[in-house]
């Protein structure tokens, strides 16, 4: 158990740490589109700082191997969320990204839900389930992933209208929150496959599976979906909103595709049940919309802006401040076809 809970707060160190070194080298290229994933992956593979990123991600995943061999998928689900305060102080540190009373309050309120999650664990006996029967898990994660999908797209029509204010992440984080949930559950197959002593089994347990098909369309999908999110919007509130439907995701669906009972006494399961109820708030209070810019605050319709200049807006982490700033004379601006 001891070791679950280590290598569950080393995966939250590697997710944190890789998602803030992706964020830093989005910066620095060019607008990404989930419409041309290819040209986006290029650029991806071309940043030496993305790939750091991506391989502290990778070593992420796999310390969730261990987590899931040792702890029921609830418990796991529930140290995962703690890696949200870690994320919020690395991306302040070196993003210089500063999140909003309500979505430090909506921290506080996710590790009231952690604590109600892991009270209801206190002397618990539960079974760890290894795997999942096969069509029960394909109903449950095919439709998850084409909703998944839907709700990215309809971000992406959003968008592209004008006069429409800076979306703030959320819907990008509910999509992309989806398809690792599913990334979760599949990862959970796996790790209950794995037989360090019969590895020929393992690789033919693994093939006959939907296992490793689920976390090759999860991942490579899920790659191009949360990179042009991270690009976009904030850090510190697209992995929180990510996190948080992959915990519930993972926790329901998980709970009826491998069968781990809920507990018995009433207790328990008031604080299991109330501290699922209590992200799902969070979820729903965060901001949709950002606030304000760089420039200051949006101004309301009909109204004069303030007299004074106006400070430019700071250049996305990792951009030269040069790279926004207007030519020095007329002439050396492009001319406009």
């Amino acid at each position: 158990m001891l070791w679950g809970v280590a290598a569950a707060l080393l995966a939250n160190l590697l997710f944190s740490a890789g998602f803030v070194i992706e964020k830093r080298a989005l910066g620095s290229l060019p607008p990404l589109s989930a419409g041309h994933p290819a040209r986006l992956v290029l650029h991806l593979l071309r940043s030496p700082l993305w790939m750091a990123g991506a391989a502290s991600l990778l070593l992420g995943f796999a310390a969730q191997l261990a987590v899931y061999r040792t702890l029921p998928l609830v418990a796991a689900q529930g140290l995962f969320v703690t890696g949200l305060v870690m994320l919020l102080l690395l991306s302040a540190l070196f993003l210089g990204e500063r999140s909003g009373g309500r979505e430090r309050r909506g921290m506080v309120a996710i590790l009231a839900a952690l604590l109600m999650i892991v009270l209801s664990l206190h002397d618990s006996s539960e079974t760890i389930s290894k795997l999942a029967p096969a069509p029960v898990l394909l109903v449950i994660c095919l439709p998850s992933l084409a909703l998944g999908l839907a709700l990215f797209l309809s971000a992406e029509r959003r968008s592209r209208r004008r006069h429409r204010l800076p979306t703030a992440g959320v819907p990008y984080g509910v999509a992309v929150g989806f398809l690792y949930g599913v990334s979760s559950l599949a990862i959970k197959g796996v790790a209950g496959l794995l037989d360090p002593d019969d590895p020929g089994g393992t690789v033919t347990a693994l093939l006959t599976s939907p296992y490793p098909y689920l976390l090759l369309f999860t991942g490579s999908t899920g790659l191009v979906l949360s990179q042009t999110a991270l690009q976009r919007c904030r850090a510190s509130l697209v992995v929180p909103v990510c996190t948080t439907v992959n915990f519930l995701y993972a926790t329901v669906s998980g709970t009826v595709a491998f069968a781990e009972p809920l507990p018995d006494e009433p207790l328990r399961l008031a604080l299991r049940l109330g501290g699922a109820a209590l992200a799902v708030c969070v979820l729903i209070l965060l901001p949709r919309h950002e606030t304000g810019t760089a420039t200051g605050a949006p101004q309301s319709p009909g109204t004069e802006p303030a007299p004074g200049p106006v400070p430019k807006a700071l250049p996305p982490a990792g951009r030269p401040l040069s790279a926004t700033l207007p030519p020095a004379h007329p002439e050396d601006a492009p001319e406009r076809q």
